[in-house]
């Protein structure tokens, strides 16, 4: 089945800029689609390289060495100067979420290295995509491991592999492309800052156009030679543009005019480094090169910054990517040289539309409407939360196998050696000494009789490795009317805010429940889009009684859930309360029982919200019913931790 043709996509003009942009110079680093699911990111990304030139590459090289300039550390090579060669179309190359990471990066022979002495090296698909495109879907779902595998691949153009002594190293030059939906969750500022360029799409509410949309897909559907064909020619005329760009690219003139408007423009948004400047370098000459022009423009720089600054610019944890219109058409006036010159035609034509401001306030406006269903008649407005603190890291108890991350600890991928394993168990990376051992006294009985050990697969010893992993953080919050309090609301919303970031940082999965009035629901579903938990959080209104043991058990409920679907990922329960029940019979016998259901199966964390002079200490007697951590509110800080321990010490010393 014939790809859908890249010109047959409706829509999406950003998009289709960015990646023809990256097609034309490599060097700008790439592109990340942000949107929603359901909105063709995929499909116009494995279009594109339908649309790539070709490329020559040196005969039987696996590793696809230029024979103009073949890597000479090729571990295919080294190649002799007019070594036969072939051209082949440009690779597309696909990483896989739950790839491993010698799939990724290529693995050693263990036997042969031990046995024949030799290297024979497997390539992954870093060597697959050199020259290429490498396409990630889900990037924001990626194991930190195989990010940080591409984040130095990214920076130095090469991938080595090393295994207990053995290196192996070649070329991986390749333009980097991901998808994501934010609602799942965001990526980390390490590799979203090696994405040259970011472009937000989202499915358009013209009927006209979505009819169309669903036309072509029906039709490639039924045909999809035939609609391909449809669009061959289009298809073949952006090639011809795209490979006649390519050849003016370096021809095109940066004047120190356009490097001050970057300057000035980069500057104006606070971005961190000099990687935001070098990038909308490139891609102002490289549009330059697109539209034909010899020397690049405001209108080039004008363009490069609307798609190379929106994910790097200076911006709170939980704030949405994108730049300010005025901000930028006023930094390209600033930067204008004084005199009589060309009149600014200011931000009229080529002006996406401002519907990527909409997605709502500010985190510090707390204004909004309830979020409805409200079962009490008292409600209260919500409260905006404060500026979030660094929170002091909760981790479960005991050792698990689950994704890796950086809260709890668990047997991982990576991280220090705390032991070996026989092969036939759990993959990991081979270990060479237990390796060595395990076949050693068994060589005179294999016949061993000149260099090397006979190893048989029996021998192969696997390293056992301790780190951290990644946990489902799930938030029961009291939002009855004891909470209303502003400054005490202001302050749960905070700590909670606060512990969110921590959950963000440490690639936790996140989940909220709330309880008031006669009920508890489930405010958020777990998932790893900690800003969609923030939203949420933000908007919560208070008000009715308090019904603890309704909300203990929908945490239960949900928890099992979970339990089933992700069994790896290991919970970690937060409970915001004062400790207090007071929602229908018997309610504080029932909390008690709903909280030893909970007991010695889950860990928990009481984050006790009472405040003034006279305290019940409800919530702390919770905490002894949940078997859980208690902590007051105001100590949910990591420098108020270590604030009280600084105290404990010297007072045991005094």
């Amino acid at each position: 089945m014939k790809p859908y043709p890249f010109t047959a996509v409706v829509g999406m003009p950003d998009l289709r800029l960015a990646l023809v942009l990256s097609s034309i110079s490599p060097a700008v680093g790439g592109v990340l689609v942000r949107g929603e699911k359901g909105t063709a990111k995929s499909t116009m990304v494995r279009a594109l390289a339908g649309l790539l030139p070709g490329v020559d590459v040196v005969d039987a090289c696996r590793f696809s060495c230029d024979p103009v300039e073949p890597d000479p550390a090729c571990p295919d090579g080294p190649h002799a100067e007019g070594s036969p060669a072939h051209r082949r179309p440009a690779r597309l190359v696909e990483l896989p979420v739950g790839a491993a990471e010698d799939r990724v990066i290529g693995s050693l022979n263990l036997e042969r290295a031990l046995a024949d002495g030799v290297t024979d090296f497997q390539p992954g698909l870093l060597a697959a995509a050199h020259r290429g495109l490498l396409y990630v879907d889900e990037v924001n779902l990626l194991h930190d491991h195989l990010v940080d595998t591409l984040l130095d691949a990214a920076a130095m153009g090469r991938a080595t592999v090393e295994r207990e002594g053995v290196s192996v190293s070649h070329a991986a030059r390749f333009v980097l492309i991901g998808t994501m939906n934010p609602e799942e969750g965001e990526l980390r500022p390490q590799l979203l800052d090696r994405f040259g360029l970011t472009v937000e799409v989202a499915s358009s509410r013209d009927p006209e156009l979505r009819v169309e949309v669903v036309r072509r897909r029906l039709a490639y559907e039924a045909d999809p030679d035939g609609f391909a064909g449809q669009y061959a020619a289009a298809d073949a005329e952006l090639a011809a543009d795209i490979e006649a760009a390519q050849r003016l690219l370096p021809s095109v003139k940066l004047p120190d005019d356009a490097l001050r408007q970057i300057a000035e423009v980069c500057a104006s948004f606070e971005v961190d480094g000099m990687r935001a400047d070098i990038v909308t370098a490139r891609t102002a000459v490289a549009h330059a090169a697109w539209a034909g022009r010899t020397e690049v423009t405001t209108e080039d720089v004008r363009v490069a910054a609307r798609l190379a600054l929106p994910h790097r610019r200076r911006r709170n944890p939980f704030d949405a990517p994108g730049i300010s219109e005025e901000q930028l058409e006023q930094a390209l006036q600033d930067a204008e040289p004084e005199g009589p010159g060309p009149d600014d035609d200011g931000p009229g034509s080529g002006t996406p539309p401002e519907g990527g401001e909409a997605s709502g306030p500010p985190p510090s406006e707390g204004g909004q409407e309830p979020s409805g269903g409200g079962k009490s008649g008292g409600d209260q407005k919500p409260v905006g939360a404060g500026e979030a603190f660094r929170a002091r890291r909760f981790e479960v108890k005991g050792t698990g196998e689950g994704a890796a991350g950086r809260r709890s600890r668990a047997i991982t991928d990576n991280g220090r050696t705390i032991g070996v394993q026989p092969s036939g168990t759990k993959e990991g990376h081979p270990h060479l000494l237990a390796t060595v051992r395990a076949a050693a006294p068994h060589q005179r009985s294999r016949g061993r009789s000149g260099a090397g050990l006979v190893v048989r697969p029996q021998d192969l010893r696997f390293a056992r490795r301790e780190g951290r992993e990644g946990n489902l953080v799930l938030f029961c919050v009291d939002a009855s009317g004891s909470m209303g309090a502003r400054q005490r609301m202001r302050e749960v919303k905070t700590a909670v805010l606060s512990l969110l970031l921590d959950a963000y940082q440490r690639r936790d999965k996140v989940g909220l429940v709330t309880f008031r009035a006669s009920g508890a629901e489930l405010s958020l579903p777990p998932t790893i889009s900690v800003d969609a938990a923030a939203s949420r959080l933000d908007g919560l209104s208070t008000g009715g009684r308090t019904p603890l043991a309704e909300g203990l058990l929908e945490a239960a409920r949900v928890l099992r859930i979970e339990a089933v679907r992700d069994p790896l990922r290991r919970p970690l329960l937060v409970v915001v309360t004062d400790g207090r029940a007071t929602s229908g019979a018997d309610a504080v016998k029932r909390a008690q029982q709903a909280a030893g259901l909970l007991a010695g199966n889950v860990t928990s964390v009481v984050m006790d919200c009472e405040s003034g002079k006279m305290r019940l200490g409800l919530a702390a007697e919770l905490a002894e019913h949940l078997g859980a951590e208690h902590v007051p509110v105001a100590e949910v800080a990591a420098d108020t931790l270590a604030g009280a321990v600084r105290t404990r010490i010297s007072g045991r010393a005094a």
